[in-house]
This record gives structure tokens, sequence and C-alpha cells, in this order.
């Protein structure tokens, strides 16, 4: 069947994850990928993120893009991406969304913050019909790899590292 949860993800959620578990993912999200993700880890680390209306607190983000075409996962183990997950997750973020195989350093980083990483499969059509609304957060200029965030409804995904393990081995 799966696992419902809503966001903001709570800690008692990610606790109960393991890998391989199906989840189904509703409430608003954050979208962002290689051209944005590190500048989303300044603006933290800089303690600017609530200049931007949003919290990282039990917030999940989706290593995508938003284009005419729909949303779809792009690769987590990209350089830019996988060095966002960390700090991230360390500024609240419970679900990182993508594709692709993590480094051993990032999932150990996932279990020391309480986080998970679910993979997303890359079904553009299916996660277009469960995505109602989406809007730039920051960063305009970047066109559909700004920051945006998008209100979806039981978006699916498959844990793929929890707790100090990988679904990848």
């Amino acid at each position: 069947m799966g696992i419902e949860l809503n966001t903001p993800v709570l800690d008692e959620d990610i606790v109960r994850l393991r890998v391989g578990d199906r989840i189904y993912i509703s409430g608003y999200i954050l979208c962002g990928r290689d051209a944005v993700l590190p500048k989303v880890v300044k603006m933290s680390g800089d303690g600017k993120i609530k200049d931007l209306g949003i919290s990282l607190q039990g917030q999940v983000i989706f290593h995508t893009a938003l284009s005419p075409a729909g949303v779809g996962p792009t690769s987590s183990n990209k350089l830019e991406i996988e060095n966002s997950i960390e700090p991230l997750s360390y500024a609240g973020v419970k679900i990182h969304l993508g594709k692709g195989k993590l480094h051993k350093e990032t999932v150990e980083a996932l279990n020391k913050c309480h986080a998970v990483y679910a993979v997303i499969p890359p079904i553009t059509a299916l996660l277009g019909e469960k995505t109602s609304e989406e809007k730039v957060i920051a960063f305009p200029e970047l066109g559909m790899e700004a920051l945006h965030m998008i209100k979806v409804c039981k978006y699916p995904a498959i844990i793929g590292a929890a707790h100090g393990r990988s679904i990848y081995g």
C-alpha cells in the first residue's frame, strides 16, 4: 500500500521509515536543482531563508526544475545537489527527492540529521496530474531552475536512504 506523509514532515514520520518503503507525499514542497540549491544553502547559512517567507523545518526538496513539459527528477548525485543535502538537512529539510545513488558519506549525513532520501520515478505525466499549484520562491532569473514551491497530492516515491542504510547497497 504505502505510507502517506503530509508536509511539514515530522521527526516521528522519519523514525518509522525504512529503506524500500513506498511513500506518498502531499502538501507544499520545494523544487530545486544544481543551479539554485547552492544559493539556498548559502541563504540558510546566512540566516536569510525567512526573508523568502518559507521555513526549511520539516520541508521536502525535490531535485527538479519546473518546465512547460512538467517535473521529473534529476540526478541527486550531481556535485552541487549532493553537496547541498547535508547542510539543508541540518537546516530542517526532512526528505530529499531525486534519483540515483548517493555517496556513503551523504547517507551517513542524512542519518545524523534525521532526514531521508527518496527515489522518485521519472514519470512526468503522472507527477503533472498530482501537482496543483506552483510558485517561484527565489532566484527567478534562473528560469525553470529557480527555487519553486509546488503543491502536490500523493507524490509517489521509494525510500532510498534512511537510518544509515541505502537501497543501493
